[in-house]
């Protein structure tokens, strides 16, 4: 299983938040699909819908992957993981709670802390600036990649190949 984490509702479209929403929206129209999740919930409570998910259709965890938003990570950086913590992340939070473990699979897009003197809420609940476009159109077609590595190969290939940073000369560096 596929979630994304948002929030519902037309006031949240195009958020820093709602980056999980466009990365399914861009799959489910790449391939034609209509069966990725994505949690009507309000994203603290993410957690409820996709359990729920989990034990209708008898998901077992290493086949479950999220996509959600990184504001500790830089502006189209990606970073994939098997397991760890919440990192302040209150979906993540709310997964935790309800699957009663870190261990599963998310890639976290980053979308950047902005300005430090703006209260976070504000800033993960505001839409990209324009001048951010094209780098969060990049990431979200990048981010859909390594989910479709992932349902083909599970996420150690995804953490090989996208948690990289590039050098500034066009080469990509292993993150360490």
């Amino acid at each position: 299983m596929i979630a994304g984490l948002g929030n519902p509702g037309r006031k949240y479209a195009g958020t820093r938040h709602n980056v999980g929403f466009e990365v399914l929206d861009f799959l489910a129209v790449r391939h034609r699909l209509d069966w990725l999740a994505k949690p009507l919930t309000f994203m603290n409570l993410s957690g409820h819908a996709v359990g729920e998910l989990l034990r209708y259709f008898k998901i077992d965890l290493p086949d479950l992957l999220i996509v959600v938003d990184d504001v500790n990570l830089e502006l189209g950086r990606l970073r994939a993981r098997a397991g760890g913590s919440a990192g302040g992340h209150n979906g993540l939070k709310s997964l935790i709670a309800q699957l009663g473990t870190e261990d599963f699979a998310r890639v976290r897009i980053g979308v950047g802390r902005g300005d430090a003197r703006r209260d976070l809420a504000d800033h993960v609940l505001a839409t990209f600036d324009p001048d951010e476009r094209t780098v969060v159109a990049e990431t979200v077609s990048r981010t859909a990649d390594a989910v479709e590595l992932f349902v083909a190969e599970g996420i150690g290939p995804v953490m090989n190949r996208f948690n990289r940073k590039e050098d500034g000369n066009g080469k990509e560096e292993k993150e360490e």
